[in-house]
């Protein structure tokens, strides 16, 4: 009878709280998203198996030792393997829609403004009672406006561990989600006649030009804002790998082998995060909030800014772009070529919405250097 009794209490059935349930639901919900609905499948896959192995009773992936602890400690807090996945997006990145047309530079820099309204909003939160946010907490949960999963991971690990999981969560969700929140924004701040406007025909970028320009990002990085080297340096390095010609082995591999190992590690170790003690929070509620207000605010920033910039430019320049200098990169550029295209039949402006697209990368890592220059040190 004490045999039976043992072998009862070693069971996951006997072990298995409301919590540990709930969160491997949440898990459940993400794979789902991620093979039926195709949103973000490289990733919500990976972290949502991650999350219903990190609350499985008694298994011991998070605890120290199990495989889990192991990879995040590894590849999380250590930074590496954001700062992989930045160097094998960078080698997938065409920087010559950016170079054609610099202006678009602004486009990007303004989607980021959700990144500092959400850092005060997260600072109010303090008002509510149950949320205890630091500043280096609101610094980390404001870095989700900048819609890049990669540069939420890197400032959260850096800034607030505890959060990562709701973060991470929230980043990537919202990046999965851009398809249906972007739009109604995008509608609502500018007029049929608006989402019409032809862009003009972009002018040919030489191969010396796409050379100098991750070399160029760089220079200025270091020289104005070091600490999003981290971020900045991996993107470029990847970047001239893909544009110098000489070392195609390399950039293949950063854009296919290397990028994809890294991406299962890295949802795993997100998914690690999402056990039911650190996630089923007060704070995670509002973390998912202030991220879906974030997303908002910085699709919203760009179309105005580029509303602003065509009332100012010696040629027209469709709103819509403005939407894809959030840094989602290319799905927040195949949103607005898709909208303008409902606008338009003939108005295709998925080469010109990489520009602003490819800026919003820059852009975001450029705010996680501010925020961990400002508030890490």
């Amino acid at each position: 009878m004490d045999g039976l009794i043992k072998l009862w209490h070693d069971t996951g059935i006997a072990n298995f709280e409301i919590g540990q349930i709930f969160m491997m639901a949440v898990g459940g919900l993400l794979l789902f998203l991620a093979i039926n609905k195709g949103y973000e499948p490289l990733l919500l896959l990976p972290i949502g198996f991650g999350a219903i192995l990190a609350n499985i009773p008694m298994a011991g992936f998070t605890d120290e030792g199990g495989i889990l602890w192991y990879i995040y400690h590894v590849g999380i807090e250590t930074g590496v393997f954001p700062l992989i996945i930045f160097m094998g997006v960078g080698a997938m990145t065409d920087f010559g829609a950016l170079i054609a047309n610099p202006k678009m530079l602004f486009l990007g820099a303004a989607a980021q403004f959700g990144i500092f309204a959400t850092l005060i909003g997260a600072i109010l939160l303090n008002l509510i009672p149950g949320f205890e946010f630091s500043m280096t907490d609101a610094a980390a949960i404001a870095i989700i406006g900048g819609a890049d999963g990669p540069t939420a991971i890197f400032l959260a690990s850096r800034l607030a561990p505890d959060l990562l999981g709701a973060i991470a969560v929230a980043a990537y969700s919202y990046m999965a989600l851009v398809p249906l929140i972007q739009p109604p924004i995008m509608k609502a701040l500018t007029t049929h006649e608006e989402r019409s406007i032809v862009m003009a025909q972009m002018r040919h970028v030489s191969k010396k030009e796409k050379i100098i320009f991750p070399l160029m990002v760089l220079g200025l990085t270091v020289l104005f804002l070091p600490a999003a080297t981290p971020l900045v340096g991996m993107f470029c390095l990847g970047n001239l790998m893909r544009e110098s010609g000489v070392v195609d082995r390399l950039s293949n591999t950063a854009q296919n082998e290397l990028i994809n190992i890294t991406t299962i590690f890295l949802g795993l170790a997100v998914g690690s995060k999402l056990s039911a003690d650190k996630f089923l929070t007060v704070e995670t509620l509002g973390i998912l909030a202030l991220g879906a207000i974030a997303f908002s605010i910085g699709t919203a920033s760009g179309v105005m800014m580029a509303k602003l910039m065509g009332r100012f430019s010696s040629t027209p320049i469709n709103p819509l772009l403005g939407a894809a200098g959030v840094s989602a990169v290319p799905m927040a550029a195949r949103v607005a070529n898709k909208v303008g295209l409902e606008a338009n039949p003939h108005n295709f402006l998925l080469m010109h919405a990489m520009g602003p697209n490819v800026a919003g990368v820059l852009g975001s890592a450029v705010a996680a250097g501010i925020l961990l220059a400002i508030v890490g040190g």
